[in-house]
C-alpha cells in the first residue's frame, strides 16, 4: 500500500515533473537544431574552399606546374580547420599537397569517389576540377569535425540548466505552496480534534479571503449548529427524567431533531464537496496562468537579449586594449551598436504598447478621419524603406472616403502593416494598398505584398506575441508584438482585421472600419514635430549658451560630445537643481536643458522656481527625461517646458529642438520694443 501523500507533496511533484519535461524537450530541440546547422555549415565551407582551390589550381594542372599548385594549396594555412589538402591529376596520381603544422602527411594513393567521406574525427571532401567541361584532376580536402565535442558540451550545459531550473522551481513551490495548503490543513486538524474529543466548541481560524475562507465559515456554522442541537438534546433528556408523562412527546421531538441534523450534515457535506471541486478548478487555472506567464517571459527575455548581445559585444571590442580595431572597424561596430540600440528601444516601446492595450489604458479619440491624408503621410514615411530594397509601393489615387477612427492609432496600424509588407517582401517586389467598400457602412483597407507567403498553420499563430509573421529563420529584424497591438487597436476602434496568404505568391492583410460622415472641418493633422527652423547664426565671437542640469556623468558626457561639434553653442553644466538655479541666475543662458529626475529637487520644481524669478523667467527650458510615456510628455508640456525630449537621445531631434527654441527666442528678441 502506497504511503499517504499530502497536497503539498503532490503539488511539488506536478510542478517539478512539468518543468523537467518542458526543459528536456526545449534543450533537446535546441541542441539537435544547432548540431544539424553545424554539420551543414561545415560541409558548405568545405565545398566553397574546394571550389576556390579548384579555380586557383586549374592553370597549374593544365600546364603541369606542381610548384604553382603547391603554392596555391599552401594558401589554405589561413583556414585552421583544414588539416590537409591534396591535388590529383586527371590520371589519379598525386600532383601536389598541403599539410597543416603538426598533422599527418599520409594521403590516399588514388582519389576517392566525388563527395563527402567521414574519416575518424575528420570530414574528407573529394571534388573534381574541371575547365571548360574538361576534367583536369581532383581536389582532396580534410577538415576537423568537432561534432562530438559540441555534443559533449551541450550535454553538460543542458544538464546544468535543467538542474538549476528544477532547483528554482522546487524552492518556489516550497515557499509559495503554503498559500493553498494551509487553510485546508487547518480545517482538517480541527475536524479531527472534534471527532476525537467530541468538543463541539472548537472553531477553525479564518486565515484567508477566498473559497477556503467560505469553507471555514460553513464548517464553523455546522459545529455551532451541532453544539446547539446537542445541548437541546441533553435538556430534553433531563426533562424526560423529571416528567415521565411527556417522555413520548420528547422522544418524537428528539427524532425530529435528529432528522433535521442529518439533513443539515448532508447539506454541509455537499457544500464541502462543491467547495473542493471549485478549489481544484482554481488550482488548474493558476497552473495554466503560470505556464502562460513563463512562456511570455521566456520569449521576451530572448528578444531583449538579442540586441543587447550585439550592443555589449561590440562595445567590449571597442573598449578592449587587447583587440585593437581600425577606424573602419570602429565605424562599422558603432553602426551595429546604434542599430541594435534602436531595435531594443523599438522592442521596449512595443512591449509598453502591448501592456497598455492589455490593461485597457489606451484612450482613443474617435472622429471622422480622411483616408487620403493618412495614406499620404504613410507614403512619405514608408518610401525610404521601400526604395532601399527596390520595392514598388502603390497607393490608391481616389481614397477620398472618411472612416470613424482615432487618427494617430489608425496611422500606427497602417504603418505597421506597410512596414511588414516591405520587410518580408522579396527584393524588387511590390506592395499594393487598396481601398474598397465592405457593405453599406463599412470600408476595407487592404495591403497586398509579393513575399513568400504563409502556410495555414503560420497564419493560425500570426497574432501571438513574439511571432515574427511565422518566419522560422529569424533573419528579419522585428519583435513579433506589432501585429498583436495592431489587432487590439483595430478592435478598440470597432473594426476587424484579417489575413489571407498563399505560399510562394504573397499575403494580404486587411482592416475594416466604419464609414463616417464629414464633421464640417477637416480632421487636424497628427501632432508631429514642425519642420526644423534654420540654424540660428551665432554672432562672431559670441556663441549661444546652453545650460545642462544633469546628475548622471555619462549622460552629461554624451551631451558634451554632441555640443562639441557645434561652434555656435557654449555648454555649461550643473549636477543638481540648486546648482542649476544658481548658474542660471549668474550666467543667464540662452536655453536650459533639464533632466527631470534630479536628486533633492526635481526638474519640475527647478522650472517652477525659474518662472517665479524675474531674472530667469524668460529663459526657455527643454525637458530631457527617460520618462517616455504619453502622459509624461503631456505633463511636461503642461508644466511649461518648451520641448520634451526622451532618452535615449536622438541627435537629429536634439539639434532640431535646440535650434527651434533658439530661433523662437531670437525672433521674440527682434520684435521686442
Amino acid at each position: 500500500m502506497n504511503p499517504r501523500r499530502s497536497i503539498r507533496q503532490k503539488l511539488v511533484t506536478i510542478v517539478m515533473s512539468t518543468t523537467l519535461a518542458a526543459l528536456v524537450v526545449s534543450v533537446g530541440t535546441v541542441v539537435a537544431y544547432d548540431l544539424r546547422s553545424y554539420q551543414r555549415a561545415l560541409r558548405n565551407d568545405l565545398s566553397t574552399q574546394a571550389e576556390l582551390v579548384g579555380h586557383m589550381t586549374s592553370a597549374a594542372l593544365a600546364f603541369d606546374d606542381a610548384r604553382l599548385a603547391s603554392e596555391n594549396l599552401a594558401l589554405l594555412r589561413t583556414r585552421p580547420s583544414v588539416r590537409a589538402a591534396a591535388l590529383y591529376d586527371d590520371k589519379g596520381a598525386l600532383f601536389a599537397w598541403y599539410v597543416a603544422p603538426g598533422e599527418d602527411a599520409a594521403f590516399p594513393p588514388r582519389p576517392g569517389k566525388e563527395g563527402y567521406v567521414k574519416q575518424g574525427d575528420d570530414l574528407v571532401l573529394y571534388q573534381r576540377v574541371a575547365e571548360n567541361g574538361e576534367a583536369l584532376g581532383t581536389i582532396y580536402l580534410r577538415s576537423q569535425n568537432q561534432l562530438l565535442e559540441r555534443v559533449r558540451d551541450y550535454l553538460l550545459i543542458g544538464a546544468g540548466v535543467i538542474l538549476l531550473a528544477l532547483l528554482t522551481a522546487w524552492l518556489l513551490v516550497r515557499r509559495l505552496g503554503h498559500t493553498i495548503t494551509t487553510p485546508i490543513d487547518a480545517i482538517t486538524n480541527i475536524a479531527r480534534e472534534v471527532v476525537e474529543r467530541r468538543d463541539y466548541s472548537r472553531r477553525a481560524a479564518r486565515i484567508s479571503q477566498d473559497e477556503a475562507a467560505d469553507l471555514v465559515d460553513s464548517f464553523n456554522a455546522m459545529l455551532t449548529e451541532i453544539e446547539q442541537r446537542t445541548r437541546a438534546l441533553e435538556d430534553s433528556n433531563r426533562e424526560i427524567a423529571r416528567e415521565a408523562q411527556e417522555r413520548a412527546r420528547i422522544q418524537q421531538e428528539v427524532m425530529r431533531l435528529n432528522e433535521e441534523l442529518e439533513q443539515r450534515v448532508h447539506e454541509r457535506t455537499m457544500q464541502l464537496e462543491l467547495a473542493n471541486s471549485e478549489l481544484e478548478l482554481a488550482i488548474e487555472e493558476a497552473r495554466a496562468a503560470n505556464q502562460a506567464k513563463s512562456a511570455f517571459l521566456s520569449s521576451m527575455s530572448h528578444e531583449l537579449r538579442t540586441p543587447l548581445n550585439a550592443i555589449l559585444g561590440f562595445a567590449q571590442i571597442l573598449a578592449s586594449n587587447d583587440m585593437p580595431t581600425t577606424p573602419e572597424q570602429k565605424k562599422e561596430f558603432s553602426g551595429h551598436i546604434l542599430k541594435s540600440g534602436r531595435h531594443l528601444l523599438t522592442l521596449i516601446n512595443e512591449i509598453l504598447d502591448l501592456a497598455k492595450v492589455e490593461a485597457g489604458a489606451v484612450t482613443l479619440s474617435m472622429e471622422p478621419v480622411p483616408l487620403a491624408d493618412i495614406l499620404a503621410e504613410c507614403r512619405g514615411m514608408i518610401a525610404p524603406l521601400a526604395v532601399g530594397r527596390g520595392i514598388d509601393v502603390r497607393f490608391p489615387e481616389d481614397a477620398g472616403a472618411l472612416v470613424q477612427a482615432d487618427r494617430t492609432r489608425l496611422k500606427q496600424v497602417l504603418l505597421n502593416l506597410l512596414s511588414n509588407a516591405v520587410k518580408y517582401n522579396r527584393d524588387g517586389g511590390a506592395v499594393v494598398v487598396d481601398c474598397a467598400p465592405a457593405g453599406a457602412r463599412r470600408l476595407r483597407l487592404a495591403v497586398r505584398d509579393t513575399g513568400l507567403g504563409l502556410r495555414p498553420e503560420q497564419v493560425a499563430a500570426l497574432f501571438q506575441p513574439f511571432n515574427r509573421l511565422g518566419q522560422e529563420s529569424g533573419t528579419q529584424e522585428g519583435t513579433g508584438i506589432g501585429l498583436v497591438v495592431t489587432r487590439r487597436l483595430v478592435e478598440l476602434m470597432g473594426g476587424e482585421i484579417g489575413v489571407s496568404s498563399s505560399p510562394g505568391v504573397g499575403s494580404v492583410f486587411w482592416i475594416e472600419l466604419a464609414r463616417a460622415e464629414p464633421a464640417g472641418a477637416p480632421a487636424p493633422a497628427d501632432a508631429a514635430p514642425s519642420p526644423a527652423p534654420a540654424m540660428v547664426p551665432a554672432a562672431p565671437g559670441a556663441p549661444r549658451t546652453l545650460l545642462y542640469v544633469e546628475d548622471n556623468p555619462a549622460n552629461l558626457r554624451l551631451v558634451q560630445e554632441i555640443v562639441r561639434f557645434r561652434t555656435d553653442l557654449r555648454l555649461l553644466s550643473a549636477p543638481d537643481g540648486p546648482g542649476g538655479l544658481a548658474l542660471a541666475r549668474a550666467a543667464h543662458p540662452d536655453v536650459v536643458l533639464m533632466d527631470l529626475n534630479l536628486p533633492g529637487m526635481s526638474g519640475f520644481e527647478v522650472l517652477e522656481r525659474m518662472r517665479r524669478d524675474p531674472a530667469t523667467a524668460a529663459i526657455p527650458v527643454i525637458a530631457l527625461s527617460a520618462n517616455a510615456m504619453a502622459h509624461d510628455v503631456e505633463r511636461g508640456l503642461a508644466a511649461g517646458f518648451a520641448r520634451y525630449l526622451t532618452k535615449p537621445i536622438d541627435i537629429d531631434k536634439f539639434n532640431e529642438a535646440i535650434d527651434g527654441v533658439l530661433a523662437r527666442r531670437a525672433a521674440a528678441e527682434r520684435t521686442a520694443p
